[in-house]
């Protein structure tokens, strides 16, 4: 071999010079013209998908939670089940069922602040606000607890039955 050969390019004419050249510039300028078109291109949705029905579909609840005398008491689950609200049957409303059926998910416990039953600390405050104001709370709710103590059935003779207990049982 001679030392022509062992240093010879692939460039042998200037058209190939010419082409190599604006090839050295166009691939990367092309290259860079399809990665921003990725980047900056928006995925477009079909026409359905934006519809008020099709975006109400998206958006709406997967579940609801709902307070009721069959769901938080096994016993209850036996007997069968009636919408109407406990002052609508025969005879006054029974607080101590009210409170094991509804109040006493959170009231037994103290979850989430409330006063537990019998606690009679923590009952003082709010038995210095009167009968009324109780039995108000308890029907608009307040903090984490749920209007009616989350069984919207409940009347508020039902509810005043329920807190006349609970209090019966703090003083």
């Amino acid at each position: 071999m001679t030392e022509h050969e062992q240093h010879s390019s692939f460039i042998k004419t200037p058209k190939q010079l010419i082409v190599t050249v604006l090839l050295a510039f166009l691939v990367p300028v092309f290259g860079i013209v399809l990665i921003l078109q990725f980047v900056l291109d928006e995925p477009r949705a079909p026409e359905s998908a934006m519809t008020p029905q099709a975006i109400a579909a998206r958006i709406a609840p997967v579940g609801r939670v709902e307070f009721t005398e069959t769901a938080l008491a096994p016993a209850a689950a036996a007997a069968p089940a009636s919408a109407e609200p406990t002052a609508a049957k025969a005879g006054p409303p029974d607080g101590k069922h009210i409170y094991s059926t509804v109040c006493f998910a959170c009231h037994a416990t103290g979850a989430a602040g409330s006063p537990k039953f019998g606690d009679k600390a923590a009952w003082a405050p709010r038995l210095a606000l009167g009968l009324d104001t109780l039995v108000k709370v308890a029907m608009t709710g307040k903090g984490a607890m749920p209007p009616k103590g989350g069984n919207p059935s409940l009347t508020e003779a039902d509810i005043r039955a329920a807190v006349e207990y609970m209090v019966s049982h703090s003083k």
